[in-house]
């Protein structure tokens, strides 16, 4: 039996729904333990002054280190990009298309036009940055809650449309209201978008580690993963910061595009350059220190110090 640690979030069942039917169809017997974190509870509060570490997973890894639950179901651009003592991600799935998309129940919305006073509504702050500098045009507002909750207060009139991951838009049925997808090479996303990712405690049984990992890892995922988590590593991140990371495998080569940009998105630090899939962690490290060393340092003192005096 493998018990399965998740959130309560329609999104977030239905990923771990898609992980147990795949250990399932391995033969193994599962059961899902579900509850909310803290990310879940407070919605009020933008994740940044929340705390960005482990909003999303904290209590999920009470669990594992309780041996309560064997395994937990991410998505893996929740996950913190250093895990607390005891704890590893053994398997990465099969990664849906990364971009961003705009949903809206509006059909005539237009970015381009500054005419058009658009509200919009996000809950990150890379996505803000962004939109701010393609965009100054634009209103945004915070907007925290599951996807089905952000769409009800769209529908209330809080915004006109809402910035959000194409995974989670496709995964809960809501293709039909995307009214833009955005170039993932302009708009990068962050780091894990559109993958799950599967952690457990490092005492998991090594034999249950080995049959959950050789049903649910994809090589492909997991190389481009480790490398865009290193970059984050890096720059010791997570979601209270507007940086960026994607990484596309190509033969036995790792291209990784990454950055960091301020918060109203005047200045973004680029980095792209191709390693070794064979070590992709090292091309992450490389691209983290570019950035630190191309001004990114100054750049998060100065994030951290804007967030500090929010609070």
């Amino acid at each position: 039996m493998i018990t399965i640690g998740t959130r309560k979030s329609k999104l977030a069942m239905w990923q771990t729904e898609t992980v147990a039917a795949m250990l399932e169809a391995s033969g193994m017997q599962t059961r899902i333990n579900s509850m909310e974190t803290i990310g879940d509870r407070v919605l009020d509060t933008c994740i940044a002054k929340i705390g960005s570490k482990g909003v999303f997973t904290v209590e999920l890894e009470e669990q594992l280190a309780a041996g309560i639950t064997d395994i937990a179901v991410h998505s893996a651009k929740d996950m913190q990009s250093r895990l607390p003592d005891g704890f590893c991600l053994i398997a990465f799935s099969e990664r849906e298309k990364v971009c961003d998309v705009l949903v809206s129940r509006r059909k005539d919305i237009n970015l381009d036009d500054s005419g058009q006073k658009l509200t919009v509504g996000t809950s990150s702050v890379r996505r803000r940055a962004f939109l701010r500098r393609a965009y100054p045009h634009l209103n945004i507002v915070e907007m925290r809650g599951n996807l089905q909750t952000r769409i009800k207060k769209m529908d209330a009139g809080t915004c006109d449309a809402l910035m959000l991951a194409y995974a989670g838009v496709k995964r809960m049925g809501y293709e039909e209201m995307i009214v833009r997808e955005f170039d993932p090479d302009q708009f990068i996303p962050p780091v894990g978008q559109g993958c799950i990712a599967v952690e457990a405690a490092k005492s998991l049984d090594p034999e249950k580690l080995k049959k959950i990992r050789a049903c649910i890892n994809n090589r492909e995922s997991e190389i481009c993963l480790l490398a865009e988590r290193a970059f984050l590593r890096v720059l010791e991140g997570g979601c209270s910061i507007p940086a960026f990371g994607r990484a596309v495998l190509q033969d036995d080569k790792v291209v990784l595009k990454a950055g960091l940009s301020s918060l109203d998105g005047s200045r973004v630090i680029d980095f792209c350059e191709e390693g070794s899939a064979d070590d992709p962690e090292e091309l992450g490290r490389r691209a983290g220190l570019a950035i630190l060393r191309d001004g990114g340092s100054e750049m998060l003192e100065e994030i951290r110090r804007v967030q500090a005096q929010e609070e």
